[in-house]
């Protein structure tokens, strides 16, 4: 039997997103045991207050109806979907053949969305809260990083053509603070989202209303019981039948800028490898290419990307669900919304994995570092030089065009003759510049400005505060086993 199943496996589709990337913990928030589970909680709620409030339900159905939470029978269940044609009313009728004694009140009052939205409401959450562990963690070892490295002279790079040097450090503070910027979003959605709650049909709470016999106060604080019991402070001030599918693209937008942020540090760790400054880890059997054995391919930002990529995509699928409901709801975002929901945070969830065991791994040139950043530095200190000459009594206008011709010169000869920049060499023999020490020009370190004092002061002024916040989340430890 074994043997069969496991062959039956191999004949199926399995998302990888699940089986190769993303954790264990962030499967089982969107699996379908948390998912029924949570609507039996949410029946729970509802008959428990509804009980609380006089309504004719029993302490005894109540209890019932809690023993019974996690204990789902999933065959009975499609059985009766494949029957009844209807999710919801399959889980009413399982639910109830578990607890007969309570299968009369169950869903009392409720529409389906009672359940399916609240629900994806506490999974939302759930996922928001395991998302901004991962961002903390990765923030804290990415700001380790960036300390390790605070004044370590590189080239910096605008149009992806050398630049005026930055330092290893500054240029990782850059990678962090997308993820801060992120990482404020994910609160800020985490502050906003709220319970959709006890609405009804199409949100006027009228079966609700004629249950408590055209008592307003009695349904307001059945919504309010069912809020505090599930967990929640807030409700959403109007629904129709749904709550308002813009929440969803507010949610997948915020997974959608960590996913841009992934993206952008990939990218630039993806370029940085070819240039053999930084590398990102590579184990000691590891294969970079079936053919070209010598390769160390980029394989974990390129897989980040990749993901990275995935998520951000389907931020536009939510937004056209938003824009398409039609008046109190329409049935076309159901399908929908059970792939874009979970596949989003399933992707981000994959792409922080990754991003930290990068981090973790990263191994950095310095020698590399030097030898390029000295190959454009003669170019980048011609301005010192200008006025090292101008201090020594030259003048302005005569030694700039000296300059200028003679980087020209240089220039042909790495980019026409591939020798080396010989610019200094130059310069050094030229009688107008023979009064200046050139070689002292080529310090990088009078070229990288405030980046290691800017290093610092990120680290105490932005990272700290959210390590002091988010104490609890630094211990995480990197999952190696899916990257």
């Amino acid at each position: 039997m074994l043997k069969k199943e496991k062959t039956l496996s191999h004949l199926t589709y399995e998302n990888p997103l699940i089986s190769r990337y993303a954790s264990q913990e962030m499967s089982q928030i969107w699996s379908a045991q948390k998912k029924h589970s949570t609507w039996r909680r949410l029946w729970v709620a509802l008959a428990e207050s509804q009980h609380e409030m006089g309504l004719g339900i029993t302490a005894d159905q109540v209890q019932s109806l809690k023993d019974a939470v996690d204990d789902i029978d999933f065959d009975l269940a499609a059985k009766y979907e494949k029957e009844l044609r209807h999710d919801v009313m399959a889980h009413v009728h399982t639910y109830g053949d578990r607890c007969p004694d309570s299968m009369a009140i169950i869903h009392l009052g409720a529409t389906s969305c009672f359940v399916t939205d609240n629900s994806e409401l506490v999974m939302i959450r759930e996922s928001l809260e395991h998302i901004r562990a991962r961002l903390v963690s990765v923030i804290d070892h990415l700001a380790r990083f960036a300390k390790e490295y605070r004044d370590l002279p590189c080239l910096g790079f605008t149009h992806l053509q050398p630049a005026q040097p930055t330092t290893v450090g500054k240029r990782a503070t850059l990678w962090c603070y997308d993820l801060i910027l992120d990482l404020e979003e994910i609160e800020y959605r985490l502050e906003k989202l709220r319970f959709r709650g006890v609405k009804g049909t199409t949100g006027t709470q009228a079966t609700f209303l004629q249950l408590f016999q055209g008592d307003h106060a009695k349904v307001d604080e059945l919504d309010r019981r069912v809020t505090e019991k599930m967990g929640f402070t807030d409700r959403y001030a109007v629904t129709g039948q749904t709550y308002s599918r813009k929440v969803d693209a507010q949610v997948l937008s915020a997974l959608s800028g960590i996913g841009q942020s992934a993206h952008k540090a990939g990218n630039d760790i993806r370029i940085l490898q070819n240039r053999k400054e930084l590398e990102e880890p590579f184990e000691k059997n590891q294969i970079g290419s079936s053919a070209m054995a010598y390769k160390r391919n980029p394989m974990r930002s390129e897989r980040m990307c990749s993901l990275a990529r995935f998520a951000m995509s389907l931020t536009s699928n939510a937004e056209d669900t938003a824009a398409t409901q039609w008046m109190e709801r329409t049935l076309d975002d159901s399908a929908n919304r059970r792939l874009s929901l979970p596949q989003s945070f399933l992707a981000i969830d994959a792409v922080l994995i990754l991003y930290r065991n990068i981090v973790d791994g990263m191994v950095v040139y310095p020698k590399v570092i030097e030898k390029h950043l000295n190959e454009e530095l003669p170019f980048m200190a011609t301005e010192e030089i200008l006025m090292a000459g101008v201090e020594a009594g030259g003048d302005r206008q005569e030694l700039h065009e000296l300059i200028r011709v003679h980087s020209q010169a240089a220039g042909a000869e790495v980019k026409v003759r591939g020798g080396q920049n010989d610019l200094i060499e130059r310069l050094q023999k030229d009688p107008a510049f023979q009064s200046c020490d050139l070689n002292s020009a080529l310090d990088a370190r009078k070229y990288i400005g405030r980046a290691p004092e800017q290093v610092d002061a990120f680290i105490a002024e932005i990272i700290e505060p959210v390590r002091q916040r988010y104490q609890s989340d630094l211990a995480q430890s990197a999952e190696d086993l899916k990257v």
